[in-house]
């Protein structure tokens, strides 16, 4: 089967690090959903405005190695403990596919755009296909966990000066906050003074982590 992008992701996060470790970690994370010439036609999307999340399949295309490993090393165990491949969502897979679900926050169908919000598709991702989410079938909050379960999610304090609020809009700086919030950094790697640098919106953010907390030091 030979399959071809229906359309490209676009978001303020240029690079992979930095990237939410799952879809609805950051809900205010915009990004667009912008199809390909030969997918601009309003039919493809005819009726999409009833629904409020959508799945989208799409390519890990930042990996630069094609994986060969039945087993992974899940950050979230601090990088040691090996899990198999498809018991985890590691984006090291025979098949290179992500599935991350978005909320639809506003459908431009003359642009043949589509505005999400809550997004772990780094720019210029590309996207092989689009379905509606269905809370009656899609939901199961009685579901186990698996390992995960036992590590959930992990927030960081943010530290962030004033002065560098003016760089973004308010929408983009309360984003920028929630991104670092998530813990960026390798759950594994423990060096207060290591200096981590992750675009954003145009911009270098610059960082350290020392426990519980992240401090931004310079913006570039």
């Amino acid at each position: 089967m030979n399959i071809t992008p229906i359309a490209i992701f676009h978001s303020p996060l240029t690079s992979k690090f930095g990237v939410p470790k799952q879809s609805g970690i950051v809900t205010e994370l915009k990004g667009q959903i912008v199809f390909e010439p030969q997918y601009r036609n309003v039919d493809y999307i005819r009726g999409i405005e009833g629904y409020d999340y959508l799945w989208l399949i799409w390519e890990f295309s930042a990996n630069k190695h094609k994986a060969n490993s039945p087993v992974v090393r899940p950050p979230v165990l601090g990088g040691n403990d090996k899990k198999g491949v498809f018991a985890t969502r590691s984006p090291f897979r025979p098949n290179p596919l992500g599935l991350s679900s978005v909320r639809i926050e506003r459908i431009d169908s003359d642009k043949q755009v589509i505005q999400v919000s809550g997004a772990d598709l780094m720019d210029g991702t590309p996207i092989y296909d689009i379905k509606p989410y269905l809370p009656f079938t899609d939901a199961h909050p009685e579901a186990r966990g698996g390992f995960s379960a036992d590590y959930g999610l992990k927030h960081l304090e943010v530290v962030i000066d004033s002065k560098y609020a003016s760089k973004f809009s308010p929408e983009e700086f309360n984003t920028l906050q929630e991104v670092l919030a998530q813990d960026p950094h390798p759950r594994y790697i423990d060096e207060p003074d290591r200096i981590y640098g992750m675009p954003f919106a145009g911009y270098d953010i610059r960082f350290r982590v020392t426990g519980n907390t992240i401090i931004v030091t310079e913006i570039v």
